[in-house]
Order: C-alpha cells, then sequence, then structure tokens
C-alpha cells in the first residue's frame, strides 16, 4: 500500500494565519501543532493541538521540536534565538535568517538594496539630534517608523513639513527608528511568491492594494501594472528568494512610481494579507503553496481563473457579514474571533468578477 506523506508541522503564532495554515495542512493530511500563549487564539479551532506558551519558552520549544517534522511561523516577529535553536533539531521555514531581514526596518531596507531592490531613500534615527538632521535631508518630510514590531499603521508618524519636533523621538518611545523619504507613488502592489527547497520559485499575480487608516483595506486583481513593471516585481521577488536560501511563501509591497517603475516597501517572510484573494480566485492557495513548500511537496499552479477583489473586514465590519453571505460569487472567510474592536481583522471576504471570459483548466 502506498503511503502518504503525512507530516506533523509545527506552526508558531497562532491567530488568523496560523489559522489557514493548519486548515491548508489539514486537506493535505498533515496534522499541526500550534505554540502560542493564548489559549483560545484562532488557530486553536483549526490545529490538531496547541502548546500553550510563550514563544521563547525552552520546554514549550523543546516539546514542538520533538513532535514535528518541520516548523515554521505565522508572523515575523518570532524570536530570531528561538527559531535558531529550533534549527538545531527540525527544519524550519522560512529559514531563521529571513526573520532577521525582516524585524528591523533599518537591516530590511539594507538587505533589499544589497539585493539590487530599490527602496526609499532612509536614515537611521537614534535621537532627537538625529530625527531632526534626517528631516533636514528630506526637506522636512517624511515617515518616521520604529525599526521593530509595528504594524498595521502603528509606531509610526508623518512629517510633511513645518511640524513642531519637539518630542517627536520620545513621542514614539525612544526606542531605534527609521526615517524614510517620501515616495510619489501611483499606486500600491504586493507580489506573492514561494520558493521549493530545489530552488523553484512559483509567484501569483500582483494585487493592487488601498488602505485605511494603515490597515489593509482591499486587494485587487488584476493591478493597474505594465507587463514590464509584473516582470520586475517577479525578479525583485526571485533575488530576495535566492539570497536568503528561502523556503516557504514571502509577501512583498511595493509602490509604483509615476514612470512605471517600481520600489520596494517592504518584505514579510510569511503568507500575506494581500495574498488571501488566492484561496477564491486560484486552484492553489497562498496557504496551501506555502505546506507545500515546506512540507516538500510539488508547487502548484499559481494561474489565476477569475479577476477579484477582496476587502478586510475590520472591528464593526464583521456586521456587514450577511449581506456579504447574500452575495453571488462571493467567499466569506471569518477568523473565529469572538469579540470585535477598531482596528482588529475579524475576517475578509473575496467577490469574483466576472470578465465575459472563458474560463480554461
Amino acid at each position: 500500500m502506498a503511503k502518504t506523506n503525512n507530516l506533523t508541522i509545527g506552526i508558531i503564532g497562532g491567530g488568523q494565519l496560523g489559522r489557514m495554515l493548519a486548515m491548508a495542512a489539514a486537506r493535505l493530511n498533515h496534522r499541526t501543532i500550534v505554540l502560542e500563549p493564548q489559549s483560545d487564539c484562532p488557530a486553536a479551532q483549526a490545529c490538531n493541538e496547541q502548546i500553550v506558551a510563550e514563544y521563547d519558552d525552552e520546554k514549550a520549544l523543546a516539546a514542538l521540536a520533538s513532535r514535528c517534522d518541520v516548523v515554521t511561523y505565522e508572523f515575523e516577529n518570532v524570536p530570531v534565538a528561538a527559531a535558531e535553536k529550533l534549527s538545531l533539531s527540525v527544519p524550519v521555514y522560512p529559514p531563521p535568517q529571513a526573520l532577521s531581514a525582516s524585524q528591523d526596518r533599518l537591516t530590511e531596507k539594507r538587505f533589499l538594496n544589497g539585493c539590487g531592490i530599490p527602496t526609499a531613500d532612509f536614515r537611521a534615527v537614534d535621537s532627537q539630534d538625529d530625527l531632526e538632521s534626517a528631516l533636514a535631508a528630506f526637506g522636512g518630510k517624511g515617515v518616521l517608523k520604529t525599526r521593530r514590531m509595528g504594524y498595521d499603521g502603528k509606531g509610526q508618524r508623518l512629517f510633511r513639513g513645518g511640524e513642531d519636533l519637539t518630542g517627536a523621538f520620545e513621542a514614539l518611545g525612544s526606542v531605534p527608528l527609521i526615517l524614510e523619504s517620501f515616495v510619489p507613488f501611483e499606486r500600491e502592489i504586493s507580489i506573492i511568491a514561494a520558493r521549493f527547497g530545489d530552488g523553484a520559485v512559483t509567484c501569483y499575480d500582483p494585487a493592487e492594494n488601498v488602505h485605511l487608516n494603515g490597515i489593509l483595506h482591499t486587494s485587487t486583481v488584476p493591478a493597474a501594472l505594465s507587463d514590464a513593471a509584473k516582470a520586475v516585481a517577479v525578479q525583485s521577488a526571485e533575488k530576495l528568494l535566492a539570497a536568503l536560501d528561502y523556503v516557504g511563501v514571502i509577501g512583498i509591497e511595493f509602490f509604483v512610481l509615476p514612470d512605471g517603475s517600481l520600489v520596494a516597501n517592504e518584505m514579510a517572510p510569511r503568507v500575506h494579507n494581500t495574498g488571501h484573494w488566492t484561496e477564491a480566485a486560484c486552484v492553489i492557495s497562498q496557504f496551501e503553496q506555502h505546506i507545500r513548500a515546506v512540507s516538500g511537496l510539488a508547487p502548484g499552479s499559481t494561474q489565476r481563473h477569475s479577476d477579484c477583489v477582496m476587502t478586510n473586514l475590520i472591528g464593526d465590519d464583521i456586521n456587514d457579514v450577511p449581506a456579504w453571505l447574500s452575495k453571488k460569487d462571493c467567499l466569506v472567510h471569518l477568523y473565529g474571533k469572538t469579540e470585535a474592536r477598531p482596528g482588529r481583522k475579524m475576517g475578509h471576504v473575496t467577490e469574483l468578477l466576472h470578465t465575459g471570459k472563458t474560463l480554461v483548466f
């Protein structure tokens, strides 16, 4: 009797991305064990087991390593030391160096540039004096960000010129910061790519993204993007993944300039919010592609069978679910969170758009 390739996959992090990874793993006959300190996390409803402990708990990490064939993660702020320790006894994908490159925005920008991928101009800011000097170099304008832990618009401040700078460094916690120059972009796009153990890379079509209050609102596919710009996005992903010796899915965000050129904004070494549309508009979603990559399975097709718009459900948007459910060709995905709070991602919906094309498979 033929054996199935059923593995036990450890997932560090129990949020909605961990939940969707566990769901994809189950479809491929894999078991999942989630390491997450919150016992009622979204992933707990979909995984086989949960280890309730902090991400750097030595006993929990040892237990995870001993019970899993491979370990992955759902967010980029996993302690690097924890990932490195795990990697001594079990494969960890994406590799720990991807965490090191992405957790600090200054390191990330330098790494992207080192791969030949352009970014906004930037300056390290470690004091109020550094901030004033950096702003002067950028004509008084820029985006000040914490170098670590910021997401969904948190830990940021915009300077449009002429603001009172008194106490600005202290207001962001007197922690290491980075000032990025303004980029005169026309739109924002992202590409979801995956690299496999043999070096093969697959890419989904770029999505065009709109943010509200610093949080992703919609991702539309196809993006308003030239073939040349799309090729640059793919080439950038390939270079970045090769430099990291990467295995798994990555999300890379870009600004599109008026001349059509691309400037990288940031990378995320994990499945990505701007790739949620793939579960409705592709046969193989980003989540399954990631599970395929980390478990040594063959790549799935990234071909899109439909145009679509993915919309995040943030906070009280959860009240709109009945209306979304009444729509034709609309996939609703809720995250199992019991309390809706402002700025909290409660789910997403992907509406397929009819183009009049005949689909061929």
